[in-house]
């Protein structure tokens, strides 16, 4: 019961569309569905990591989240704004069949969106209140703690891999348009997010 309510909050962390959602999308468009589930990984492991850090006592990290959220805020906010100008559409895209992904491309796209969204520190925020409305408390049992953060896991994942396929399988049904509209639509956003990273941080 408490791996399935670990599942659904995993779920509802990961659904709502922000800027790591709609690059999933504009990759999964580009590069097929592999390579959606490999941001979605990325994803999910910084969900899971956060969820640990949150098992651990979200108190015994309140000092190193503060020393830290300077540098990652800087680092997250101007790595978003390069990937917003990097991924802004020059031409029109086209939907077409992806060759698979290699290997090395996969685990470049993991580590890409694990540091994204790890350098959201104020996503640790999510996982104490998730311990707390579960009543896990600061000094949860680690057996307890760890189903918590493999429900949080799977959770994310099963988004993603939902997500991702969703898109593979109805691209042939999309307009041409739809590429070059999330392209534009996944660089505003992330360009938005990374703006705001910087402006809360410096201001």
């Amino acid at each position: 019961m408490l791996f399935l309510k670990a599942l659904a909050m995993g779920l509802a962390i990961a659904a709502p569309l922000g800027p790591i959602g709609a690059l999933c999308i504009q990759r999964t468009l580009a590069r097929g569905f592999w390579a959606g589930v490999a941001g979605g990984l990325g994803t999910a492991l910084a969900d899971a990591s956060y969820g640990a850090l949150a098992a651990a006592g979200f108190a015994a990290f309140a000092a190193l989240l503060a020393s830290v959220s300077v540098p990652l805020g800087l680092g997250g906010g101007g790595f978003l704004l390069w990937l917003a100008w990097r991924g802004w559409p020059r031409g029109a895209p086209r939907m077409q069949a992806a060759a698979a992904p290699a290997a090395r491309g996969l685990l470049a796209t993991t580590a890409v969106t694990y540091a994204l969204t790890i350098a959201n520190p104020a996503t640790i925020l999510s996982f104490a209140a998730i311990f707390a409305g579960l009543g896990l408390g600061e000094a949860a049992d680690a057996a307890v703690a760890s189903t918590v953060v493999a429900g949080i896991f799977a959770g994310s994942m099963l988004w993603w891999c939902a997500l991702a396929g969703s898109i593979a399988l109805a691209h042939h049904r999309l307009p041409e348009a739809f590429a070059l509209w999330v392209a534009r639509i996944s660089s505003l956003m992330m360009g938005g997010f990374g703006l705001w990273s910087l402006v809360r941080v410096i201001g």
